[in-house]
């Protein structure tokens, strides 16, 4: 008994579509209030910058420690096109996101034309010192604020917009490493010498899935701007690259879904172990260690959730029951 292919993606839509709806039903109502909201907002850019750092470092094997300079970039690029474009909000806010991004984009090629001749360490070491250089260049330049910050950024990020676009980010994601060119970029992780005695450009690929994870850092740094209306450059040091790299890790690298999860996960984590101030960092430490410890892999290794699979078995087991009956 044949499975119609569609029906999967119908499913998978009616339930997106119905964790949109209940969220935004209980935000509307204040059932979920605006700090909780506001949670829920960074929970959404958290996945978007986890599962494009994944194609970069799960999917394409190559290690960026420099992904919170792809996010800087976008987030003040985003900003300073709102602010000063002249134009309405509601036509202007789309816009900056798409400028934040393509402008990450340029930084991208700029970073990834010579980091991506390295590997390992090497490549590692280069992405690390190109998110300290932007972070001092944008202490240094004055249309970004400095050090004091750059304010009066209007607050234009919805819940909507952050659901919708993080959405997206997955399903284009998810396209991608499904489609020819991303059967050639886990090609390039698995064995980069065979791929390109394959055929494979391996230079324009590794290039491709860099440039994608920068525009979508990008993206998510211009809807964070938007949510929390001030950018301040220390919050993009080396720490929140690293912060974003554990999620991926934790996740499993190779794994959408484990970055999802892991995104949900140590974003909310911290807010629910507030309460033990004293001792919240020491818990979310050790919580990370035995994950590590006993599931080094990440949480779902390189397995992807798929409602297709699961459809698939019940439909499988539906036939032979009426074989036998």
């Amino acid at each position: 008994m044949k499975t119609k292919k569609w029906i999967p993606n119908v499913i998978i839509l009616v339930l997106v579509l119905a964790l949109y709806v209940v969220l935004s039903v209980l935000i509307s109502t204040n059932v979920i209030n605006p700090y909780y909201s506001g949670i829920l907002t960074m929970v959404c850019i958290n996945v978007i910058l986890a599962v494009s750092l994944n194609l970069a470092t799960g999917f394409l094997g190559q290690l960026v420690l420099g992904h919170a300079g792809f996010m800087s970039v976008g987030a003040y690029a985003a900003s300073l096109f709102t602010m000063y474009s002249g134009l309405p909000q509601i036509i202007s806010f789309p816009i900056a996101l798409l400028v934040g991004g393509l402008v990450a984009v340029v930084f991208g090629v700029i970073i990834g034309v010579p980091a991506l001749r390295l590997k390992g360490d090497y490549l590692a070491i280069l992405t690390l010192g190109f998110g300290e250089i932007i972070r001092v260049l944008i202490l240094a330049v004055p249309f970004t604020g400095g050090a004091a910050g750059l304010s009066g950024i209007p607050l234009l990020t919805t819940f909507t917009y952050v659901f919708i676009l993080a959405i997206l980010t997955v399903g284009i994601i998810f396209a991608f490493i499904h489609s020819r060119h991303g059967r050639a970029v886990i090609a390039i992780r698995e064995d980069e010498i065979a791929a390109e005695a394959a055929g494979i450009n391996t230079t324009y690929y590794k290039l491709l899935a860099f440039v994608m994870a920068a525009f979508f850092a990008g993206v998510a740094g211009g809807l964070y701007a938007h949510h929390i209306g001030v950018l301040d450059p220390s919050k993009f040091n080396f720490n929140y690259s690293v912060e974003i790299l554990i999620m991926v890790v934790l996740g499993g690298m190779g794994s959408i879904t484990g970055s999802v999860i892991a995104a949900v996960v140590l974003t909310l984590l911290p807010e629910a172990l507030r309460g033990f101030s004293e001792y919240r960092m020491l818990i979310y430490s050790i919580i990370l260690i035995c994950v590590m410890l006993f599931k080094p892999s990440g949480l779902l290794g390189q397995y992807e959730f798929s409602i297709a699979r699961i459809f698939k078995k019940l439909v499988h087991k539906k036939a032979d029951a009426e074989k036998e009956a």
